[in-house]
């Protein structure tokens, strides 16, 4: 695949930039949302949630549910605090993920379950899980809560589809596509879709956020799978390699292990069971997937996916906040460069 995402942005690289001057204003209330909800008379909630909320994440789910707002003409508030939600719920799953991978860096810092353990984590979680309901129930909205619970649940199954995969270097890309849809592409369609609900738009344009968003995700996620590979610890704020040592069995493993010669795969099989995780056999399984194009035919299906989402949203009127969203997706798959 060879899908491009064109842009007019000049010569510069595709940037969240104009997303965020975009949403500034609205951020604000969110990031005020985010304050109050994630306060408590327990001191250690406030002060784990803190460490994570504030860790330098770019809050491109809660943006996106803004920005599709404004891309509607949507005159209200009720995004703002849906957006808080749907940062909650994203907070919530990087805690309980930290705790089932054992990661020990996120964003470039400790994790909370490094510092304040794997208990408290989850419990934390938990809660905020709970402020997102709260978030939810006081819209008002039934369309809107069973959106964002769907996709609470979805992500739960994908994590839980995931963990069922590690280890297993069988897995097919298929399996492997089932789970990023459900562990990242939902809650990036579910962010970008309520936005046409509280818009109060038609179906057709549920259905093309909800694309916009699926695909940008999955863009994202394979993005993400690509790079744990050739990029630094310090580009990707966590350990380069977690995947390969974590046993995951994702894109470029599976295509390298599809083209590989005997030999091959039996490296695959002892590396992905965990018999082989050391620096040298990180070093020859990036070598492998490097012989087999692996990453640039990765690279290459999240172009595709990223095409899908910029058409998705091709219908709309030519707008600031369609070339934020267009300019969005170039900047997900740009970070591999």
């Amino acid at each position: 695949m060879t899908a491009e995402i064109h842009l007019l942005h000049g010569d510069r690289p595709p940037s969240l930039d104009p997303m965020m001057a975009l949403v500034a204003a609205d951020m604000n209330e969110v990031n005020s949302v985010i304050l109050d909800r994630m306060q408590s008379e327990v001191p250690l909630i406030p002060e784990l949630a803190g460490h994570l909320i504030a860790g330098g994440g770019k809050r491109m789910r809660p943006m996106l549910t803004l920005a599709c707002g404004k891309l509607l003409d949507y005159p209200g508030r009720r995004h703002c605090k849906l957006a808080a939600a749907v940062e909650f719920i994203h907070t919530a799953t990087l805690l309980h993920d930290d705790v089932v991978d054992k990661s020990g860096l996120r964003r470039g810092r400790k994790t909370a379950n490094v510092i304040w353990g794997n208990s408290a984590s989850v419990l934390v979680g938990d809660f905020l899980f709970s402020r997102a309901f709260e978030v939810m129930v006081e819209d008002g909205s039934l369309k809107v809560l069973k959106i964002l619970s769907r996709a609470s649940a979805v992500i739960a199954e994908g994590e839980v589809n995931q963990l069922s995969a590690q280890r297993r270097i069988e897995t097919s890309e298929d399996q492997y596509l089932t789970i990023i849809n459900a562990k990242t592409a939902e809650l990036f369609a579910a962010a970008c879709k309520i936005a046409a609900v509280v818009a109060e738009r038609d179906d057709a344009t549920e259905a093309a956020l909800d694309a916009y968003g699926r695909n940008l995700g999955i863009a994202f996620q394979l993005v993400d799978d690509a790079i744990d590979y050739v990029s630094d610890a310090e580009t990707m704020g966590k350990g380069v390699g977690d995947d390969f040592r974590d046993g995951k069995v994702t894109l470029p493993v599976i295509l390298a292990y599809a083209r590989g010669n005997a030999d091959e795969r039996e490296f695959w099989k002892l590396a992905i069971t965990g018999h082989k995780t050391s620096d040298e056999d990180l070093v020859y399984a990036t070598s492998l997937l490097r012989k087999h194009d692996t990453i640039d035919d990765t690279l290459a299906r999240a172009r595709h996916y990223g095409q899908r989402a910029v058409d998705a949203i091709g219908g709309f009127p030519a707008s600031q906040a369609k070339s934020a969203l267009t300019e969005a997706v170039a900047f997900a798959v740009a970070r591999a460069y």
